[in-house]
């Protein structure tokens, strides 16, 4: 009956875990724009869009962060989407953001939040001291649409283009002018010892329209960015241009910093929505290896390894107990059987066992 049990409990554990998670691929969205006043929606699409962010990592460091972490702009209502297993596995923390999006509407220069920073305050000192490790290490964001990577595409050598599934808080410039990771892209961060914020970001989603194909509204096949970093001066006329948003190393007076986006949409029917992921495959080098997660792979591995083996050694050490029990108990039956004394003859009886 036990035997019977185990499976239909692997059985069911399997049936809830594909339930719960998302299979990339077998559900495709669709959106479309907004009805307008007296007119009615077309059924099977949707006219938001949302903007999800996972972890944030860096090639120069085995820790991750979630979003949370740092002092970023929060969704006033934070909910995790569910996840699909392979994602799971990595240990990815995928969480909604304030980025909000209408399908085809144009958007220039829209503000997200503002995050004030005061030298007295030591909570305001820390998160800033958090903010600035972050872009001296290069950690970088990685954010989703429609379960698809939002990619920061730019050209390398050999006049290839590639796109990464991730893009950087910002870069550093350190004292002896040395421009680091990301500052290369621009001539304006060039001021010694000073941190660049990007706190803009163009983005640019493309869409297939559903021409000559059987489903409602439009589907999305490509969403890209360009991180941007702009000093706001008047907080209430937002104007994407200007000077770079500069943090000083020192922090000594009080500081805002202001993020905002663009966001524009373009349709491209010549991508078919089951290869939208071809660019981004093909453009993508050799990753670098993530000991960090491997080794915690492995530890996980051998403690449960460790576990079941524990489990299997305490079964049989008992089976092989009880079996030595029973055969003590029945070579005691057979000299009973025999009109012997068990104890008196137990060595002339082994010893005949022996030779048997």
């Amino acid at each position: 009956m036990r035997g019977v049990r185990l499976p239909l409990l692997l059985l069911v554990g399997l049936a809830s875990l594909c339930g719960a998670f998302y299979l990339p691929g077998l559900a495709p969205v669709s959106f479309c724009e907004p009805p307008q006043a007296g007119q009615e929606g077309s059924e099977g699409c949707k006219p938001q869009i949302e903007l999800f962010v996972n972890r944030l990592d860096s090639v120069e460091s085995v820790l991750p962060y979630e979003y949370d972490a740092f002092d970023f702009c929060q969704d006033a209502t934070e909910k995790r989407p569910s996840e699909n297993l392979g994602q799971v596995l990595f240990g990815e923390r995928i969480a909604s953001s304030p980025y909000k999006f209408t399908f085809n509407k144009q958007e220039t220069c829209k503000k997200v939040c503002m995050k004030s920073y005061n030298p007295e305050v030591p909570e305001d000192v820390s998160k800033l001291a958090f903010l600035k490790k972050g872009m001296q290490l290069n950690y970088q964001h990685h954010w989703i649409i429609d379960n698809m990577p939002v990619t920061w595409c730019y050209d390398v050598e050999d006049g290839q283009k590639y796109c990464n599934p991730g893009f950087p808080i910002g870069c550093f410039v350190t004292a002896a002018g040395r421009v680091k990771d990301a500052c290369v892209m621009s001539a304006d961060f060039n001021k010694k010892n000073t941190f660049y914020l990007f706190n803009h970001v163009d983005i640019t989603i493309m869409y297939h329209s559903g021409k000559d194909e059987n489903w409602p509204g439009a589907r999305l096949v490509a969403a890209r960015l360009e991180p941007r970093s702009y000093k706001h001066i008047d907080k209430k006329d937002l104007a994407c241009d200007g000077p770079p948003m500069e943090i000083p190393a020192v922090f000594s007076e009080k500081l805002d910093l202001i993020y905002t986006y663009s966001v524009k949409f373009i349709e491209n029917n010549s991508i078919k929505w089951a290869s939208r992921w071809d660019y981004i495959l093909e453009s993508m080098p050799h990753t670098n290896i993530q000991w960090f997660s491997i080794m915690n792979s492995l530890v996980i591995v051998l403690f449960l390894s460790g576990m079941v083996a524990m489990i299997l050694l305490r079964t049989l050490h008992k089976d092989i107990a009880r079996y030595n029990q029973m055969d003590s108990s029945v070579s005691k039956v057979q000299l009973l059987n025999l009109g012997m004394d068990p104890y008196r003859h137990k060595g002339s009886f082994k010893s005949a066992r022996g030779k048997s």
